[in-house]
């Protein structure tokens, strides 16, 4: 009473206190501009050179393009595809702005011409051609109409403005690339130049890798001095360990005993008329509808069905059934089934094959076809004549004469079942034997028919079902998870200790990075990648997460920070190049002031001779790509030798054994003209991506995504 006495005394006190705590909460989000998550209202997701870019707008157009591509593709995606997105608008909109390129609205029509968006009927006369008026008459009607198509076509018309604008960026850099008679002329002779040289070359691999010592700070300073080559971008090395929900042998033979006992009849007391039924099984159900809707994942397909559409593994099985007899139950992907034979068709699918003589104002004529319809007659009773022939394909008298689309596959028309085709055609295919060739009008033309083969379709109805975990499968993985989890958590080093002795299989993943979203073995797990770079998550952290059909036990094994890679992650890239450098050295000590003679007996290697060389194709048989041996030997005289040349493969001699210039032309303006559209061929790309990389520009997607 006294604790309660004190509490009303002190009302106006703590009513104060907390009114002031309230007012300080409120007041430091207008000061902070924070949202209840924690997330900056207005913050950004990048700054590029200096335009900050809002995480708001950034996200509407990632829900636009999610809109627009679908569930094709992941959520990291489409991110990743509206970022790319937008860098190139605000790249290249910089210069844009700069040169003062602009879109005026007969722009964007003639742009239009020039683009698919041109072949949209829509916007095409009476004669399929694009009209400009009925363009802009539509876009005005969907304004007032239709809304969101107006919405949408607004999201259309920035797209194309932006690729109009880079058409005459590119187009106006295009103008300023060129090439010179005397670059043409050049690029003319190191294409037909040929070279005859004779060689001698001492491999690297004659030297083991063995014996020759580089240390770590030998490759610290390699990367020091290459400072540009090996850069690396924030990334995490994973390991960890997946508890798949599957099912055990426990659940797949009570699942399958589960549907084998629905083959039979089973006695049930029925309370409400104080007796015994008798529930009809599967083998004797007078409505197999009703039975499969209780009792099988699936319901039951009436279709009939050919061997090709029933599963591979039972097919030959399936097809041998009488009506009524039973098959099963036998495991086909993830279920267990049983399959009852119902009903059978003998030659209810035929194969066919068809010449088609169209003619003018026949259903779906083709318009290039101007015969009359006693014409089209006349020829296909021509044809039939011809077809029936001893020795003759049909086939190729169906390729060279019919209308039909199937034409080109020699008027194949693979299987059909009654129905699928006009009267006159399946009453010819299915009341004659397999070989007969008839000729039949219908609505198309005139058929020349000729019956290839005929199968049986059956009816089948099946019990299907799916085999899962049970609830014990997995309550007894989770507790393994969680178990695993724990004993690791409290060890850290024994993450793959632990997973050795419970048989679990330990999954390395290295380098990853802070936008990756696919980890091998678990695919999308983005959730793991933030993990992983959060900044309160440390090497040696354990966390278990998850996942789809499962569990992933997750440990942080390796982190490594932007900037210049360490000499242990360098290692296995800069040790080869140390390496051969040292064994460049080493060749040349030893074979400095020597003839190629000299050289082949005391280095056990041959001479060797290889012509017609190129520097456009400075391949060497034998030795492979060497473009330094090459382009030496290019500026050597007939009869020269030259000195000790560090190639790719090893260490050369070479002499000069014939020169064959290359014959003059008149003029060389066909090469110049080559090496002036390949140039141009690269403009954008090229140019786009140096902008990009001279751009500053401060990633957050990672913050947000």
């Amino acid at each position: 009473m006294a604790v309660l006495e004190n509490i009303r005394k002190r009302t106006t006190v703590l009513i104060l206190i907390i009114g002031l705590a309230l007012f300080a909460f409120v007041i430091s989000g207008v000061f902070t501009s924070s949202n209840f998550g924690g997330e900056k209202v207005g913050s950004s997701i990048a700054e590029i050179n200096g335009v900050d870019i809002s995480i708001d707008e950034f996200r509407q157009e990632v829900e636009t393009a999610s809109r627009r591509v679908g569930p094709t593709a992941s959520s990291m995606q489409v991110v990743n595809q509206v970022w790319e997105n937008t860098i190139r608008k605000n790249v290249l909109g910089e210069q844009f702005q700069d040169l003062g390129i602009g879109i005026e609205q007969d722009q964007i029509v003639d742009f239009l011409r020039t683009t698919g968006y041109a072949q949209n009927p829509e916007f095409q006369n009476q004669n399929g051609q694009f009209d400009p008026n009925i363009f802009k008459q539509t876009v005005a009607d969907w304004k007032v109409n239709n809304p969101a198509q107006y919405e949408a076509w607004l999201q259309t018309e920035n797209e194309i403005i932006q690729l109009a604008k880079e058409q005459t960026y590119f187009n106006m850099v295009k103008a300023g690339v060129g090439a010179t008679l005397k670059e043409g002329e050049l690029d003319y002779k190191l294409a037909n130049e040929k070279m005859d040289i004779k060689y001698v070359r001492i491999p690297y691999s004659s030297i083991p890798d063995s014996t020759i010592t580089v240390t770590k700070s030998e490759i610290a300073d390699y990367v020091n001095d290459h400072k540009e080559e090996y850069k690396q971008d924030p990334a995490r090395d994973l390991q960890y360990v997946y508890f798949e929900e599957k099912p055990s042998e426990a659940d797949e033979n009570e699942i399958k005993d589960a549907i084998t006992k629905l083959l039979d009849d089973t006695i049930e007391y029925n309370s409400q008329t104080d007796r015994n039924d008798t529930i009809r099984g599967f083998r004797n159900t007078k409505d197999i509808s009703a039975f499969l809707d209780r009792n099988s994942d699936t319901k039951f397909d009436t279709v009939f069905r050919a061997k090709k559409d029933l599963p591979a593994s039972v097919a030959d099985t399936l097809m041998s059934l009488n009506v009524g007899q039973i098959y099963g139950p036998y495991k086909d992907g993830g279920s267990y089934k049983i399959s009852k034979m119902i009903a059978r068709k003998p030659n209810g699918s035929v194969k066919a094959s068809h010449i088609l003589l169209a003619y003018t104002g026949a259903t779906r004529a083709n318009p290039d076809v101007n015969r009359t319809k006693e014409e089209a007659e006349a020829k296909a009773k021509e044809l039939l004549k011809e077809a029936k022939k001893s020795g003759v394909v049909f086939s190729e008298l169906a390729r060279d004469n019919s209308d039909g689309p199937s034409a080109p596959q020699g008027g194949d028309l693979g299987y059909f079942q009654r129905g699928v085709m006009v009267p006159e055609f399946n009453d010819f295919a299915f009341n004659n034997n397999i070989g007969a060739i008839g000729l039949v009008e219908t609505d198309f033309g005139f058929h020349i028919i000729k019956v290839d083969d005929k199968e049986d379709v059956v009816q089948i109805a099946t019990i299907a079902r799916e085999i899962v975990a049970s609830e014990q499968t997995i309550n007894t993985l989770f507790t393994k998870a969680t178990k695993f989890e724990m004993e690791t958590t409290d060890d850290e080093s024994a993450f793959s200790a632990i997973a050795k002795k419970e048989e679990f299989v330990v999954r390395p993943v290295n380098k990853i990075k802070a936008l990756d979203e696919n980890l091998p073995g678990l695919t999308n797990q983005r959730n793991i990648v933030q993990w992983a770079f959060n900044g309160d998550t440390e090497v040696g952290d354990v966390k278990r997460f998850n996942i789809n059909n499962g569990y992933a036990v997750v440990q942080l094994t390796g982190s490594y920070a932007e900037g210049v890679m360490s000499a242990e992650d360098a290692s296995v890239l800069v040790l080869p190049i140390i390496r051969k450098e040292r064994k460049a050295a080493k060749i040349i000590a030893a074979n400095k002031g020597k003839d190629m003679s000299t050289i082949a007996s005391d280095n056990s290697v041959s001479i060797s001779n290889a012509s017609a060389l190129t520097v456009k194709s400075p391949t060497i048989p034998g030795a492979g790509s060497e473009p330094v041996v090459v382009g030496t030997a290019y500026g050597m005289a007939e009869g020269a030798t030259s000195g000790l040349i560090e190639g790719n493969t090893g260490i050369f001699k070479i002499e000069i054994v014939k020169k064959t210039e290359a014959p003059q032309l008149d003029n060389y303006s066909v090469y110049a003209n080559q090496l002036k559209t390949s140039a141009a061929s690269r403009v954008n790309t090229s140019v786009y991506n140096a902008l990009k990389d001279a751009a500053k520009i401060e990633d957050n997607r990672a913050t947000f995504y």
